[in-house]
């Protein structure tokens, strides 16, 4: 199962086990019980205080569970975590062992202080790039609170499982057998989840911080590199964020960005994070500003209101909250969301495994879609408003040589039909002959670019007409003191090097329009 460099890593990784552990598995004579018995073999051939036995008794097969030495309870994966959970896996298999988490004392003490018993139970594909940080922070809570208890399950190998609790959109998150969480989640909003005054107390710290010279609001490539520029002026800066990252977060595979030949959106929002903490930048995540107040005179300070009811105040302020996918917007679509309606068909796709799904939208995003899609599943169905495919050439005539691809051109999409429980189909309308046409399938991929996060700005900047933040060429908004930069404004070309260049701009006009304005 472990290569020679996965073994080599993996026992230099061991060696941090503080206290000896237990590979307990519930195994039958399925193929996929063989391959995790050999994982779990090599594991404990790698480390004295690793041992393996199959005395285990529970329902859910293969399975197994990392325990303490002398006990048999702990994480459960019902999976061979490997792909993007083979990180869960070490990490699991440490912080049993006593090694501690990278993870706040303050965040450690509420998991600790949460006094109800709670069942999770994690559904995931290890294909995912968003369902490790599901995984993980449920991982850690139950190892750090006995009345926690979590499993992680691999849809693809419990398939039956997964078509009876209709999971068709992952992580998706069971607590105390009722659907609790579905899409990606950070520790802290699982905690927000179940610690119902976290909201209230983090209010308390907002009103509680002196006024910043710079205020970022957002954490993608923009507002990171803004935040960077602006820290090392020397000033006052704070960053706010619903999550650091931001759609970088979702992105699988990244080859554009000059100097990294290669990499994937959640390392790269990892870097983002780590420079901006290098400056010691006052970030704040899981924030989401509800309000803009300008200042009410020139040198003034601008007040951002927060959805949690806290507040935060600064001498300037830049806007870069990205966007987020953009809905199709016909019957069916908020319907099903989850129960067939997908945007993530990395995360997704394995779900699908044998049946039939679409894909709407004929960008580059849509055609690699329905390129990764046509590996996995069983026909893919391409619709395209336009009268020609938008997406790269290569991509197009990689597209057209697939076999198990149908692709529809002027085709506008009128509805996602469902059975009440799950989509079964999907309406659209030749734009020239009129004709419509229903296809039958259990998917529906949506795959038609961004909208830019600015409904909390209406009445406070100016908008065009697509909902974007109108800028100069120094990132100035209407607003004194008010800047933007990134995919949230109408900047052409929504890329992450555009967004960062952008970010660098607005931090030097802030800083430009700082040092002109009296105090």
């Amino acid at each position: 199962m472990l290569d020679t460099a996965m073994k080599t890593q993996l026992q230099a990784y061991l060696q941090n086990l503080r206290a000896p552990i237990r590979l307990i598995a519930s195994l039958d004579h399925s193929s996929g019980a063989t391959e995790m018995r050999e994982l779990l073999q090599e594991i404990a051939e790698l480390s004295d205080k690793v041992s393996f036995d199959e005395s285990g008794t529970d329902a859910r097969r293969p399975s197994f569970v990392i325990a303490k030495e002398g006990e048999t309870r702990g994480v459960r994966f019902a999976a061979i975590p490997m792909g993007h959970e083979f990180t869960s896996l070490v990490l699991a298999l440490l912080w049993t062992g006593g090694h501690p988490p990278k993870v706040d004392a303050e965040v450690i003490e509420q998991i600790k202080a949460l006094d109800e018993a709670y069942k999770f139970e994690v559904y995931m594909s290890l294909s995912c790039h968003n369902c490790p940080d599901v995984v993980q922070a449920a991982t850690l809570m139950a190892i750090v609170n006995p009345k926690i208890q979590t499993t992680v399950v691999d849809g693809a190998l419990f398939q039956d499982e997964v078509n009876e609790r209709q999971v068709m959109a992952v992580p998706m998150v069971f607590m105390n057998d009722a659907m609790f969480a579905s899409g990606r989640m950070t520790l802290e909003e699982m905690i927000g989840k179940l610690d119902t005054r976290s909201d209230e107390r983090e209010a308390a710290k907002l009103n509680a911080k002196a006024p910043y010279d710079v205020l970022i609001l957002g954490g993608g490539p923009a507002g990171a590199a803004a935040a960077v520029y602006a820290a090392r002026k020397g000033i006052r800066v704070g960053v706010a964020a619903e999550r650091f990252g931001g759609q970088v977060n979702d992105t699988m595979a990244i080859e554009n960005y000059i100097s990294v030949l290669e990499t994937d959106g959640p390392k790269l929002a990892a870097a983002l994070e780590a420079q901006v903490r290098h400056y010691e930048v006052d970030i704040m995540n899981l924030q989401r500003a509800d309000q803009v107040i300008p200042a009410s005179s020139a040198g003034g300070l601008v007040t951002v209101k927060m959805a949690n009811g806290g507040s935060l105040k600064s001498r300037s302020v830049i806007l870069s909250t990205g966007a987020r996918w953009r809905n199709v917007n016909v019957p069916g679509e908020a319907e099903y969301k989850n129960k067939g309606v997908a945007y993530c068909p990395h995360c997704d796709g394995p779900l699908f495994k044998g049946k039939r799904v679409a894909v709407i939208g004929g960008g580059n995003s849509g055609v690699e879609a329905a390129i990764d899609l046509a590996g996995i599943v069983e026909h893919v169905t391409l619709v395209e408003f336009a009268d020609a495919l938008k997406a790269d050439a290569v991509l197009v005539n990689k597209l057209k040589s697939l076999a198990n691809v149908s692709i529809h051109v002027n085709a506008q999409t009128t509805e996602i039909t469902g059975d009440g429980q799950k989509v079964n189909g999907l309406r659209f309308k030749d734009r020239v002959s009129g004709e419509e046409q229903t296809v039958s399938l259990a998917g529906v991929f949506v795959q038609i670019g961004l909208v830019p996060n600015t409904d909390f700005l209406k009445g406070t900047v100016d908008l065009s007409r697509f909902g974007e933040i109108v800028i100069d060429d120094k990132c100035h908004t209407n607003v004194p003191g008010v800047f933007a930069a990134g995919d949230v404004t109408t900047v052409p070309y929504k890329q992450i090097v555009i967004a960062a260049g952008e970010g660098s701009k607005a931090a030097l006009s802030a800083f430009d329009y700082l040092i002109r304005t009296p105090v």
